[in-house]
C-alpha cells in the first residue's frame, strides 16, 4: 500500500492548486480524480469553456453590430456553432493538458477512479474498469466540487431541458432559449446564444438579476441586456418545465399568483449549483454533510475530523474558483505550520457578460441593514474618452466609503474589462485604503481605470472632475 503525506480528492481548481502547494512545502502528495481530464468543473465545463464561447460569440456579435462603424466592411458573416464548439474543445484539452504538466513537475501522483473514504487515513480508489487501488494518507482535502442544482419541476432531462454542461455543446443555434435564473451563469450562456441569434427569455424568482450584487449593478446589466434583446420575467415562480418534443412548455406563477406558460425550443436550468460528494463514503472517515450538502468545516477549513480538510464548492462560502484556489493553498501551508490568511470579505465577484460585471465588499443594501453611515462616489463609463474610442460606453463604477473615516467598504462596477479592473479595488481595500487614497494615486490616462479614480473622487466631497 502508497503511502502519503496528503491525498487530495478531486482536481478543480481547488485541488490541484492545494496539490501543488502541498509538493512545493515538501509533502508526499496524491491526487485522486474520477474523470480522464483534470481540473474540475471550472476547466471541464465551467469557467473556461464559458469564457470560450463568450469571446467567440463576443467577436461574431461586434462583427454583425460594430465594425462598420470601425470602418471594416464584411459580408455574409455567419455563426459557425460547430468550429466555435470545436475551438472550445481545443481551449479545454490545452488547460487540461497544462494541469497534467504541472502534476508531472511537481511530482504529484495522479491517481484516477473514484476516490472513498475506508477510514480517516485509508482511501479507497476504483477506476473505470473496476479495478481498485488503497492508500494510506496523513491527511486529505476533500474538494470534490459541485454540480448543477435544479428543483422539483425543472428537472433536466438533458436534451430540450438542460443544464451549462449541456449549453456548452450544443449542436444548433436555438430560435429561443428560456433560461430560468438569473444570475451568473444563466446570464452569461444566456449572452452566448443570445448574440448569435437566439432569443432569450429569463424567468427568475427573485425581484432583480444577479440579486445577490448591489442593486445598482442589476439595474444597469437589466438596461443592458434588454438592448441585447434579453426579455426578464421578475418575480416569477417556475411551477413546471415539460419538454414536449420540439420545444418545451414552462409553467409559472407571475408576482400576482397568475400562471403564465413559456414556449420555447430548449430551457436552460440556472439556477445554482449543488455541493458534490456523491461516492466519498464520508460516514467511514467519521463525517455527515449538513441539510444544505455541504461537508461542515471550522474556520481553518478543517473538518471534525482533525486530518480532513474541505474547500471550495463543497463547504460553505461562494461557489468561485478563485476562492477554492485560495482555500487549497490555505490548507497546504497550514499544515505545514505557517500563518496563513484569507479575507473572505474580499474575495472578488465577476459576471462575464458584455460589459463585464464585477464586485468586491459590501453592498449598499448590506451597509444600509447593517446601519452603517456610508458615502456614494459613482462614474459613468460613457464619459471616459477610452470608452467613447472603442465604442464601449454603457456602465458605472461605484464606490461606498466610510462616511467618518473614508474607508472603502465596496466597489461594484459594469465596465469593460471590469473582470480585471475590480482588482485594483482588491488591492486598496486588502490595505484598508480610503477613497481619497484611490483618488490621489496617477492613473493612466485614456484607460477604463480612470472610471475607479473618478468615482473615488466623487467619493470624496463630490469632486469628480469629467462628470
Amino acid at each position: 500500500m502508497s503511502s502519503y503525506d496528503i491525498t487530495i480528492i478531486g482536481s478543480g481548481p481547488g485541488g490541484y492548486v492545494a496539490a501543488i502547494r502541498c509538493a512545493q512545502l515538501g509533502m508526499k502528495t496524491a491526487l485522486i480524480e474520477k474523470y480522464d481530464t483534470l481540473g474540475g468543473t471550472c476547466l471541464n465545463v465551467g469557467c473556461i469553456p464559458s469564457k470560450a464561447l463568450l469571446d467567440s460569440s463576443e467577436h461574431y456579435h461586434n462583427a454583425i453590430h460594430n465594425f462598420e462603424e470601425h470602418g471594416i466592411i464584411v459580408k455574409d458573416v455567419k455563426a459557425n456553432l460547430e468550429q466555435m464548439i470545436k475551438r472550445k474543445s481545443e481551449v479545454i484539452a490545452q488547460t487540461c493538458a497544462g494541469i497534467k504538466f504541472l502534476m508531472d513537475k511537481n511530482k504529484v501522483d495522479v491517481l484516477t477512479g473514484v476516490g472513498s473514504f475506508v477510514d480517516k487515513n485509508t482511501i479507497k480508489v476504483k477506476d473505470n474498469s473496476g479495478t481498485e487501488t488503497t492508500i494510506s494518507t496523513k491527511n486529505v482535502i476533500i474538494a470534490t466540487g459541485s454540480k448543477p442544482n435544479f428543483f422539483p419541476g425543472m428537472e433536466p432531462d438533458k436534451k430540450r431541458i438542460i443544464t451549462s454542461t449541456e449549453a456548452l455543446k450544443m449542436t444548433e443555434i436555438p430560435k429561443k432559449m428560456l433560461v430560468i435564473g438569473g444570475g451568473v451563469i444563466g446570464l452569461e450562456l444566456g449572452s452566448v446564444y443570445a448574440r448569435l441569434g437566439t432569443e432569450i427569455e429569463v424567468i427568475e424568482f427573485a425581484n432583480t438579476i444577479i440579486p445577490t450584487m448591489d442593486a445598482t449593478l442589476g439595474k444597469e446589466l437589466t438596461r443592458v441586456l434588454k438592448k441585447e434583446g434579453f426579455k426578464f420575467n421578475l418575480e416569477h415562480k417556475v411551477q413546471k418545465v415539460e419538454n414536449v418534443g420540439d420545444k418545451v412548455v414552462l409553467t409559472a406563477l407571475n408576482k400576482k399568483d397568475v400562471e403564465v406558460t413559456f414556449e420555447a425550443d430548449y430551457c436552460l436550468v440556472a439556477v445554482g449549483r449543488k455541493p458534490y460528494t456523491e461516492g466519498l463514503n464520508l460516514e467511514a472517515a467519521g463525517l455527515k454533510v449538513n441539510n444544505k450538502g455541504q461537508v461542515e468545516v471550522n474556520d481553518h477549513c478543517q473538518t471534525s475530523v482533525p486530518n480532513i480538510y474541505a474547500i471550495g464548492d463543497v463547504v460553505r462560502g461562494a461557489m468561485l474558483a478563485h476562492k477554492a484556489e485560495e482555500e487549497g493553498v490555505y490548507v497546504a501551508e497550514q499544515i505545514a505550520g505557517q500563518k496563513p490568511h484569507i479575507n473572505y470579505g474580499l474575495i472578488p465577484g465577476v459576471v462575464y457578460t458584455w460589459p463585464e460585471v464585477a464586485a468586491v465588499g459590501k453592498t449598499e443594501e448590506e451597509l444600509k441593514a447593517a446601519g452603517v453611515e456610508y458615502k456614494v462616489g459613482s462614474f459613468p463609463i460613457k464619459a471616459l474618452g477610452r470608452a467613447r474610442a472603442s465604442m464601449d460606453t454603457a456602465g458605472l463604477v461605484k464606490i461606498l466609503a466610510d462616511k467618518n473615516t473614508d474607508e472603502i467598504l465596496g466597489v461594484h462596477m459594469i465596465a469593460p474589462r471590469a473582470a480585471d479592473l475590480i482588482m485594483e479595488a482588491v488591492t486598496a481595500m486588502e490595505y484598508r485604503a480610503s477613497a481619497e487614497d484611490i483618488a490621489r494615486i496617477c492613473h493612466p490616462h485614456p484607460t477604463y481605470s480612470e472610471a475607479i479614480k473618478e468615482a473615488a473622487l466623487d467619493a470624496t466631497d463630490a469632486r469628480a472632475l469629467h462628470v
